[in-house]
C-alpha cells in the first residue's frame, strides 16, 4: 500500500486530502507545525475515515528535522505539498516571513526528495500566479504576469523551482493544481475552514459573523468594473478540490502523464461576485448578514476564474457542488464550532 507524505496535512485543504487518500486506500502520514492547524483536527478525520494518518509535529523551515524526517521515512511514494502561509493581506504586510514559510520550505522538501530515483510530486499552488488575467476565464496558457502580492510571487517562484527541477532530473515527476477559491467544508461537519484568528478569507469571515462571532463584515470595494462592483472569484467546494489531488497522485503512480511537469486549474469555471456569496449565505442559512463597504484592499485582483477544460479532460475531473452546496456545509461547519 502506498504511503504518501501530507505536509501541512491538519490545514484546511489537506485535511480534506487526507480524507479523500484514506478513503481511497492510501496511507499517509502528516507533516504540520500547528501554525494555523490544531491536533483536534485529527479526531475529524479519524471520525470520518475511521483511520488515523501517521503525525509528525515539526517545522518545515528547520532543514535538520526535515532531513532527518526522509531519512526516518525512505518508503513514501508520494509528496502533496500544502505547507505554506496563505493569506494575500497579510503577505503583503510581511512579505519575509511568506518568503522564508512557502519558499524555503519547499526547497528543503525538494531536495531530499531530489536523492531518490523517482519522485512524485503535487503543489498546492493558486492562481494568483495569474495575477490580473486580462482574459476570462483564465486558461492554464494564460500569461504569468507580475504577482499582485507577495503571497502571488512565492506560488510563481514554486511553479519556477519545480519546473527547473524536473527539466534538471527527469525522474522527478510534479503536478502543479492551481486553485481557484476552495470553500466549503466536509458534509460530516467533521472538519471544516478553522483559521486561528481572525479570518483572512470571505467565507469563514461570513459564517463568523452569521454566528455572532464577528459583528460585520467588511466588502472591500464595490466599484470595480463587476457586474455588481465587488469582485469577483471562482469559488470551488474543498472536497471537490481533494478529490482532485487524489486523482493526481495516481496519474503520477501510473505514470499517466505526458511530462513531468504539468499544471491544471481547479475550480469550477463559474465567476461569482462577493455580493453573490454573501446572498448564497442568506440562502441556505435564512439568516441576514451584517456587512458594510469599505475601501478598496492591497493586493486584491479584480476577477479570476478559471477555464477547466485541461482538467476535465486530461484528468477526468470536475467540480460537482455548487456554491450553495459549498455555503451550506461551511454554515453547518461553522454551527459546530
Amino acid at each position: 500500500m502506498s504511503k504518501i507524505l501530507v505536509t501541512g496535512g491538519l490545514g484546511y485543504i489537506g485535511s480534506h486530502t487526507v480524507v479523500a487518500l484514506q478513503e481511497a486506500g492510501f496511507k499517509v502520514v502528516i507533516i504540520d507545525n500547528l501554525s494555523n492547524a490544531s491536533t483536534k483536527v485529527l479526531d475529524g478525520i479519524l471520525a470520518i475515515s475511521g483511520e488515523l494518518p501517521e503525525f509528525e509535529n515539526f517545522d518545515l523551515r528547520n532543514k535538520l528535522k526535515t532531513q532527518e524526517f526522509f531519512k526516518k521515512y525512505d518508503d513514501l511514494s508520494g509528496v502533496i505539498h500544502f505547507a505554506a502561509s496563505k493569506a494575500v493581506g497579510e503577505s503583503v504586510g510581511n512579505p519575509l516571513l511568506y518568503y522564508e514559510n512557502n519558499v524555503s520550505t519547499l526547497i528543503y522538501v525538494l531536495q531530499e526528495l531530489n536523492k531518490k530515483d523517482n519522485a512524485n510530486f503535487i503543489f498546492s499552488s493558486s492562481c494568483t500566479v495569474y495575477g490580473q488575467a486580462d482574459k476570462m476565464p483564465i486558461t492554464e496558457e494564460a500569461p504569468i504576469k507580475a504577482a499582485e502580492s507577495p503571497y502571488g510571487n512565492t506560488k510563481q517562484i514554486g511553479e519556477a523551482i519545480l519546473k527547473d527541477t524536473c527539466k534538471a532530473n527527469q525522474n522527478f515527476n510534479t503536478i502543479a493544481l492551481r486553485y481557484f477559491n476552495p470553500i466549503g467544508a466536509h458534509k460530516s461537519a467533521q472538519i471544516g475552514e478553522l483559521p486561528i484568528g481572525v479570518p483572512q478569507n470571505l467565507v469563514p469571515y461570513i459564517t463568523q459573523t452569521g454566528a455572532g462571532v464577528r459583528e460585520q463584515l467588511s466588502v472591500f470595494g464595490d466599484n470595480y468594473p463587476t457586474k455588481d462592483g465587488t469582485c469577483v472569484r471562482d469559488y470551488i467546494h474543498v472536497v471537490d478540490i481533494a478529490k482532485a489531488h487524489v486523482i493526481a497522485l495516481k496519474r503520477l503512480l501510473n505514470k499517466k502523464y505526458k511530462e513531468n511537469f504539468e499544471v491544471f486549474n481547479l475550480g469550477t469555471g463559474t465567476p461569482s461576485s462577493v455580493l453573490e456569496v454573501i446572498q448564497s449565505f442568506e440562502r441556505v442559512s435564512n439568516k441576514k448578514l451584517n456587512y458594510k463597504i469599505v475601501d478598496k484592499r492591497d493586493g486584491d485582483v479584480i476577477s479570476a476564474y478559471a477555464d477547466t477544460n485541461k482538467a476535465n479532460a486530461v484528468l477526468g475531473w470536475k467540480a460537482k457542488s455548487t456554491l450553495d452546496d459549498a455555503m451550506e456545509s461551511a454554515w453547518k461547519w461553522q454551527q459546530t464550532l
